[in-house]
């Protein structure tokens, strides 16, 4: 039985050729990719292309986007097996945690793929990356997908996409989870590590919840930060603050004053770690306890893309019950390790 992916191309430098002439990037007509990569003829399933009439680069893509595509998605959930995302390189952990935030209980896998050379280059990734996204899009067992989530595969690996971050604007292997094992690689064999894929919880129903709230603040400290300019920001709803190591910030009266401020003011704090692996674990260090008296929230080991985005679709979202705080230290996808906490 032939699989159906739907392949959705938004943009980017995947969609890209050179005019070997002038050296330049142009975008090329993607009604044409089965003539770029004949290849794509060759893979077990059936590919619909879906692309946006205006291709974007990715630093244009956000909220906006990110609805059109998980609401296209749901509106062909039934129709297609898996669905392939082509998507700048820039900010596709972006979309990739929002995604996963907003397309609820997944039986279907969602994969996001791009490239660091254009698709007319001569030494390009995007073509194995292409294929073998297709072929993760499109892999059943047992007439049940194997991949139940979002994902990012780049360079021979598949990963969780709300644990990803791109840590190289220069070398093919692009991408990392370093909170997160790998899901699968691909080599002389496509290999999956079944232990470590996300499954929804059983008899839950696919439906789509596109809430977005974008009064969100991303700030990252540093050492000699004067934190008068917290009291000159508007007030916002959520501020996510990215700290050192395990959860620590300068532990000075005026530090305290401007943090209980903020919380007086109503401003939900969610902390992060600077650090690239590990997270945040209040109590251990004296300079983490004043995030426990004026309830911030902990981010765990969560990547700075998804506690943003994962803090936007929470922010005053009617379809959950309780309070911002308890909804944000639930593990609601598979972004954080809940076993950091105290």
């Amino acid at each position: 039985m032939k699989r159906k992916v739907l392949l959705i191309y938004t943009g980017g430098t995947i969609g890209m050729e050179k005019d070997y002439e002038t050296g330049s990037l142009h975008p090329f007509d993607f009604g044409n990719i089965f003539k770029k990569i004949p290849e794509m003829k060759l893979i077990e399933c059936e590919v619909a292309l879906h692309p946006f009439k205006k291709p974007l680069d990715s630093s244009d893509m956000g909220p906006k986007e990110w609805k059109i595509i998980a609401n296209y998605i749901g509106k062909n959930y039934d129709e297609y097996d898996g669905f392939l995302i082509l998507h700048g390189t820039d900010t596709m952990s972006y979309t990739a945690s929002a995604l996963s935030f907003m397309l609820k209980n997944l039986r279907k896998p969602v994969i996001l793929t791009g490239s660091q050379l254009p698709i007319g280059d001569l030494r390009t990734d995007a073509k194995e990356n292409l294929l073998t996204s297709l072929y993760y899009a499109s892999l059943y067992e047992n007439n049940e997908a194997v991949i139940q989530e979002v994902a990012v595969y780049f360079e021979y690996k598949l990963l969780r996409g709300n644990r990803t971050l791109k840590y190289s604007a220069e070398f093919f292997d692009a991408y990392q989870t370093p909170n997160y094992p790998v899901l699968g690689q691909s080599g002389v064999h496509l290999n999956v590590e079944r232990d470590f894929l996300w499954r929804p919880l059983p008899d839950s129903v696919f439906h789509v919840d596109d809430h977005i709230d974008q009064d969100v603040l991303f700030w990252r400290i540093f050492p000699g930060m004067q934190l008068d300019h917290f009291t000159e920001i508007p007030k916002v709803k959520v501020l996510v603050l990215q700290v050192f190591g395990s959860g620590t910030i300068f532990n000075t009266e005026k530090t305290k004053k401007t943090l209980k401020m903020l919380r007086q003011n109503g401003t939900q704090i969610v902390v992060i770690s600077q650090c690239v692996s590990g997270g945040i674990s209040f109590g251990k260090y004296s300079n983490s306890n004043i995030f426990a008296e004026i309830g911030a929230i902990s981010g765990y080991d969560i990547t700075a893309e998804s506690a943003i985005t994962k803090s936007m679709h929470l922010m005053g979202n009617p379809k959950y019950e309780g309070n911002f705080e308890d909804n944000f230290s639930q593990n609601l996808c598979g972004e954080m390790t809940l076993a950091l906490k105290n």
